[in-house]
């Protein structure tokens, strides 16, 4: 009798945990660039007009903020699926940073948000950086999440490295994914990462890669908006990025953190979060 009330009362608790969760899960909502849909979450008072804009990294989605979404009850957050990502619509077209910063606006549009914090995580960094470009009066300020601001190094190089993604990218994409992952990053979040990116479709994959890679040695001018600036180590980095980055961006906290991959605000989304919510209240953005 005793086990079987043990048994009754977990899994009425494990009921109450899924329900909770359920509850707690934000509810989608669409907007528009021309004729393509584009799934977004809008959490916290939707009567404020400024936000926390989360944009994502190359072929992830809206949930690789799904730690960091829920976690600024003070604010107002968007998060959003890219076009070609998540269950955004994907149509076969020219996946470039202008049009991904296009739609992050489009959201911004049918949101009714005025002005906003935009965080980019690897490819959301150029992405956030065009939309800074296009519209600096909605622009309060920058998080940039292992994202880069600089060329990836001489071009003839950085072609040659990509080289397999654009020649055979189901072959190449797993590889580079793989790549990215490192046996640090716990196995059931690096399933997650890995099975997520590889479902975006090749066309869109491949696409977005090469005009980031193109915007990447476009000219751009400094941000002159407050940055926040969380990076992981990496070979590929300049030994002077944070130089390099101050150049660019004078108002800017740089930090490079220690044992963390690419992905570090789903690896360590406390610190993460905690250092968003001191950048903004620092420089009373929000």
């Amino acid at each position: 009798m005793r086990i079987r009330s043990i048994l009754f009362l977990t899994a009425i608790f494990v009921l109450a945990v899924n329900v909770s969760a359920q509850q707690a899960a934000p509810k989608g909502k669409w907007a528009k660039i021309g004729s393509n849909k584009i799934h977004y979450y809008d959490i916290g008072n939707a009567k404020y007009k400024t936000a926390l804009v989360l944009v994502h990294g190359w072929t992830c989605n809206v949930e690789f903020w799904k730690d960091n979404y829920n976690a600024f009850p003070n604010q107002r957050v968007i998060a959003m699926d890219l076009p070609g990502h998540g269950q955004s619509d994907k149509p076969k077209i020219d996946y470039s940073i202008e049009f991904f910063a296009k739609s992050v606006d489009a959201v911004m549009k049918k949101s009714g948000v005025t002005k906003a914090v935009f965080a980019g995580h690897s490819m959301g960094t150029p992405i956030i950086r065009r939309y800074y470009e296009l519209y600096p009066e909605k622009t309060l300020g920058l998080i940039l999440v292992d994202g880069s601001l600089l060329p990836f190094g001489p071009r003839a190089d950085v072609d040659k490295f990509f080289e397999p993604i654009f020649e055979d990218y189901k072959a190449g994409a797993p590889a580079f994914i793989d790549g990215m992952l490192p046996p640090t990053v716990q196995p059931g979040l690096k399933a997650f990462i890995r099975s997520s990116m590889l479902a975006t479709p090749d066309y869109v994959g491949s696409s977005a890669m090469k005009l980031m890679l193109d915007d990447a040695y476009a000219a751009h001018g400094k941000i002159e908006v407050p940055v926040l600036a969380v990076m992981a180590p990496s070979p590929f980095w300049p030994k002077d990025v944070e130089q390099q980055y101050t150049t660019i961006a004078q108002k800017i906290d740089f930090q490079m953190w220690a044992g963390v991959s690419h992905f570090l605000h789903m690896e360590k989304p406390k610190e993460f979060n905690e250092q968003v919510a001191a950048f903004i209240s620092k420089n009373k953005l929000l």
